[in-house]
Parts: C-alpha cells; sequence; structure tokens
C-alpha cells in the first residue's frame, strides 16, 4: 500500500430509525475512501468504493441489527486497488444499531376529545428496511416487546405535565371535559442504558368549547368591567352637568320677564 496516504479522522455514525451514515474527514485530495463493513458474524462488505465523500450510507449492510459493527475506511488510489498489499485506513468505534440507533418522531395520526376521555392515535416511525412484499418495516416491527411510547399532557395554558404509557398505537385517557388538552408523544426503550428516549412528536391541542373566560382570562373581564364602571361613571356626570346647566339657562330666560 501506500504509508504516506492521510487516513480518516473523526470517524462517526449517525442513525435514526435504522438510516445509519458513517461520516469521517477530511476532504480527499489526490486520492480517495472506500469504506469496510466488519461484523462479527458476518463476511467483510465493501461500500461507497473510491468516493471523494466523507460520508456513506452504510444502512444496507447493517440489516442485522443485533450485530455489532465497526467500519474501516480506507484511504486508496485507483491504481492500488487491485493490489494485495493492504491500504492505510482508520477503524471506528463499533456500532450495534439496535442499542445506538435514535428513535424518530411518532406520526399523530388523529385525536379525539369527547367527554372526559381524550384519544389519540398514532403511527408507528417506519425503518428503510423492507419486507419481502415491499413494504417498510416499522421501528416497532424490530423493536417488538422492547418499545413503548409515552405520552405528555398538561391542560392548555398550564404548565403541569402529566405522562402515559402504552406499547399499542393508542392512548386513552381521563381528562376534564370543559378543559383543552396538548400533548406530545416520543418512542422509549426502557433496557437502553443510553438513547431510551426518542424524538419528540409535534405538540398538538385539542379544541373542545372554550367559554369566554377561558380563552381570555379573568383579568380581562376585569380591565373591561372597570372601563364599563368609568364609562358609566362618566356618563351620569355628564347628564348632571348638562341638567343643571339646562336648568340655569332656564332661569336666566325668565329673569328679564320677571324684571318687566
Amino acid at each position: 500500500g501506500n504509508p504516506g496516504l492521510p487516513t480518516a479522522v473523526n470517524i462517526t455514525w449517525s442513525s435514526i430509525n435504522f438510516k445509519t451514515i458513517l461520516q469521517w474527514q477530511p476532504k480527499p485530495s489526490g486520492y480517495f475512501y472506500t469504506v469496510e463493513i466488519h461484523g462479527q458474524t458476518s463476511d467483510i462488505k465493501k461500500k461507497c468504493i473510491l468516493t471523494t465523500e466523507t460520508e456513506c450510507d452504510v444502512t444496507d449492510v447493517l440489516r442485522n441489527v443485533k450485530e455489532t459493527y465497526i467500519a474501516h475506511v480506507l484511504s486508496v488510489t485507483p491504481s492500488e486497488m487491485d493490489n494485495f498489499e493492504e491500504p492505510p485506513f482508520a477503524v471506528s468505534e463499533k456500532f450495534t444499531p439496535y442499542t445506538q440507533t435514535l428513535l424518530g418522531k411518532p406520526e399523530i395520526q388523529n385525536y379525539t376529545q369527547k367527554d372526559s376521555k381524550l384519544t389519540v392515535v398514532f403511527q408507528d416511525p417506519l425503518t428503510p428496511y423492507r419486507f419481502p412484499n415491499g413494504s417498510f418495516l416499522s421501528i416497532r416491527d424490530l423493536f417488538q416487546h422492547d418499545l413503548e411510547y409515552k405520552l405528555y399532557y398538561w391542560k392548555d395554558q398550564s404548565s403541569g405535565k402529566k405522562d402515559a404509557v402504552t406499547k399499542s398505537h393508542t392512548f386513552e385517557l381521563s381528562v376534564e371535559s370543559t378543559k383543552n388538552y396538548c400533548f406530545y408523544i416520543q418512542g422509549v426503550i426502557p433496557s437502553r442504558r443510553e438513547n431510551r428516549n426518542g424524538q419528540e412528536s409535534m405538540v398538538l391541542c385539542s379544541s373542545v368549547g372554550r367559554n369566554i373566560l377561558d380563552e381570555y382570562g379573568a383579568e380581562v373581564f376585569i380591565i373591561i368591567a372597570v372601563i364599563a364602571v368609568a364609562v358609566i361613571t362618566l356618563a351620569i356626570v355628564l347628564s348632571v352637568i348638562l341638567c343643571k346647566r339646562k336648568k340655569a339657562k332656564a332661569a336666566r330666560e325668565k329673569e328679564p320677564l320677571n324684571g318687566v
């Protein structure tokens, strides 16, 4: 090989829902990179052969998600690809998709609040892997009973959070029938030491009928009441002043007649 070629540094694994990208530095100049994935029980697989990029999608060679892998990032020139000597390379940290991939955002499909029951239905994030019929496997298909979901919910315009857990696709919560609730969901792998909690879904809020007091708060009504009292008081004062002026004018108009 060519021991004078620079080798990769800062090799990292980035994985969400089992889609896994290997990244490294620096950008090559005058040479190329080739990635080799080494599994504990599987054959060596080459990816991104003679690339000038500094990242490589290795998802398809990590399908045995419970296996532990390492990556060799080889620094090569095209003329050395047929050389039997091993080119210079750098080695990544170990990576096990099952314990290290991050859980992506669940998708909330629909939700209803009827009387004192809030129902939230959601969908598992999908992985890049497919069933034989071509449909995508979800993270539940791979994690199975290790996966659960947690929903955080709170009264709209309140800061006090509660939570609920399910292993199904539905949450059914007992709530106050006249209050609106906001909520979000995230996947959880309780058996993990790291990356136990997944990404949070978008926050949604129910919309049961709200009275004006709920909508704007008591402070606004106090302000309105004070203004109303001030307007009524002003109207009364003006009425009294106008009435006195009319009486005074009428009295002045009668004075000449009395003098004749």
